[in-house]
């Protein structure tokens, strides 16, 4: 059973880290394992600039650059994609609410200011320290940290990359802390 919020948005979870520290890599293999364990989880990632989903010259990209559409469509056998025009960002739980209302779980890539639960990807390997800082009004928001610093600690469950099964340790905290009412 999963617990939505009041606006019918499914339980959200970000992963956050600093640039290059591996965030990408900790979603796909977080939403694999629980994808494999029968959860429908859907992802959203955040841009810091803009983005084509189609290459130049495609159909859907001039009805969007040369036509200026305010939405475009894209639909395939396999596949539907959408891509609208905004003035103003949407919060990750707009998106979801809207896009992703029959997911069990959206998992955010990036989203480090906002007041959805967090579980970083520290590496050690890649940083000198992580986002997590204990005096911060946002330390609050952090439920796990995934670290291959062995002296890391923090009040929040860690996850040792060192730990054979830290993914499967993982998915089962989320599949208890985060998705369960």
């Amino acid at each position: 059973m999963t617990s939505r919020s009041p606006n019918g948005t499914p339980p959200m979870v970000c992963i956050v880290g600093r640039k290059h520290s591996g965030k990408t890599t900790l979603v796909v293999r977080l939403v694999a394992e629980l994808v494999r364990r029968g959860h429908r989880v859907t992802t959203i990632k955040h841009g810091s600039h803009t983005f084509n989903l189609d290459p130049a010259a495609t159909d859907t990209y001039r009805h969007y650059h040369e036509g200026n559409a305010e939405k475009v469509a894209m639909i395939a056998p396999d596949k539907f994609a959408l891509v609208e025009r905004w003035s103003d960002e949407l919060a990750p739980e707009e998106v979801a609410a809207r896009h992703m209302a029959d997911a069990e779980l959206v998992v955010c890539e990036g989203f480090t200011r906002s007041a959805l639960p967090k579980i970083e990807i520290f590496r050690r390997q890649a940083h000198d320290r992580p986002l997590w800082d204990p005096a911060s009004e946002a330390a609050s928001t952090w439920r796990g940290v995934v670290t291959d610093a062995d002296d890391f600690r923090a009040p929040v469950p860690i996850f040792r990359l060192s730990n054979a099964r830290w993914l499967d340790e993982l998915a089962a905290f989320v599949e208890r802390d985060l998705m369960t009412p």
